[in-house]
Parts: structure tokens; sequence; C-alpha cells
């Protein structure tokens, strides 16, 4: 029997969304037996079993890239909707189905560069392109900074933002998430004061400097999750 193909570091497994391949499973009426004999039969993967199906459901393992396309065709379903929140540029590509051909015509790039762009996960278009692509894929605002590389520098000015003065902040932020500035305002004011009310509340309860440092650090770490929950709140509290 051949074994599975070895998986590069480049090209980690899509988020999977576990949960929704059971209830497509069971939704036709299938157990993992069925599924492993589709995947073995139909798409040339004569390595799958119940047991590494199984594994696919538990989230105790993922599929590749290749192996989610072939579960899709299996479950009558789009690849996007076996996909956790897509994060990468492949991954919002594979969740809406679409081969890389299609994405690099459509913005506008030799398909050797757009594959390039995938591999690296450093977008390199114009503006043109950029929007070409939200458009192609349904990006958010918060997607697209994700899949242009530009994230993490969100990160780094927004924990500067709630650990100093986040006035200083509203411009450096919108040159990256440019929305409206009172918004803008508002959700740097909530960070602020939220980070400010973690750490003072942990404080209040007798911790010494090494304990007030643990929820303070968890709010810096997910800082760029905190701001795009309240710019989906409008900025309120």
């Amino acid at each position: 029997m051949r074994r599975p193909p070895l998986r590069s570091d480049r090209h980690p497994p899509p988020p999977f969304n576990a949960p929704a391949a059971r209830r497509l499973r069971a939704a036709l009426g299938l157990d993992p037996d069925h599924v492993a004999r589709a995947l073995r039969a139909s798409y040339d993967l004569p390595y799958v079993t119940p047991a590494l199906v199984a594994a696919w459901e538990r989230g105790n393992a993922s599929p590749s890239h290749p192996e989610l396309a072939a579960l899709a065709g299996v479950l009558w379903c789009s690849p996007g909707e076996l996909i956790g929140r897509p994060r990468t540029l492949r991954e919002h590509r594979m969740a809406r189905g679409l081969a890389p051909e299609d994405v690099a015509h459509t913005v506008g790039h030799e398909l050797h560069a757009y594959l390039r762009m995938e591999e690296t996960g450093r977008w390199r278009g114009t503006e043109r392109q950029t929007a070409a692509l939200t458009r192609m894929l349904g990006l958010s605002l918060a997607d697209v900074l994700a899949v242009t590389g530009r994230e993490e520098h969100l990160a780094e000015l927004l924990r500067d933002a709630v650990t100093t003065r986040w006035q200083a902040y509203v411009r450096p932020v919108s040159k990256i998430a440019p929305l409206e500035r009172r918004l803008l305002e508002e959700v740097l004011h909530r960070l602020h004061r939220d980070y400010q009310g973690h750490m003072a509340a942990t404080l209040s309860w007798g911790g010494g400097p090494a304990d007030a440092s643990d929820p303070g650090r968890d709010f810096l770490t997910h800082v760029v999750d905190h701001f795009w929950t309240a710019v989906e709140d409008g900025g309120r509290a």
C-alpha cells in the first residue's frame, strides 16, 4: 500500500472545520468507512482509512489541501464549507473553490508570480490588483491586511496604543486600516481602557508583578482580534 505523500512545511494544512465535516457526512447517511472507500477509489488516495477520516473529524489530524478538496467532492460540498476561518491567500482561494489560474488571470498576474505569492505568503500586487483580489475572494478589510502581510504591523501599533497614549496612534493605524476617524478613536480608546482594566483588576486581587503581566500579555497577544471585534461593535463597550 502506498504511504501518504509527505507534506511540505511550505504548505501547512488549511484550518479544518471538523464539526462541519461530521455534519455533512451524517446528512448524506455515510459513515467513515464509506468516505474512506470513496477517497481511495475515486480520488487516488489509497492510504486513507476510516480511522484517518475519524481522526479528521475529531480534530486530531487535518487533511492536506489535496485531501480536503477530495473530501469536499465525496461530501458534495465546496472546499470552503470544510475550512475554518481562512487566514492565508491560498486558504481564501481554496475556500472559494477557485483555481490559481483563475485568480492570477483576474488580478493580472502571471501564474508563476501568483503562485510564488501563495508560497511565500507575501502579496505584491498593485492597488488595482489588490482591489481585484478583494472583490474576487470577497475579502474583508481584516482579510486584506492578513493576506497582504500588514497584520503584524497593525498588531505592533495596537500594542503600543493600548500600553501608552492611544491618541498618538489614531493616524498611524488609519494608514493601515482606513476606517472613519471617529470610529477609530472610539475603538482605540476602548482597547486602551480594556487593557488597563485587565491590569488593574489583576493587581486588585493581590497578585505580584509576574501575576499582573499574564492577563495583559494575553490581551496583547490577541490585540488584533480585539481590534476587529471592537470595530464590528462600532467602538462601543
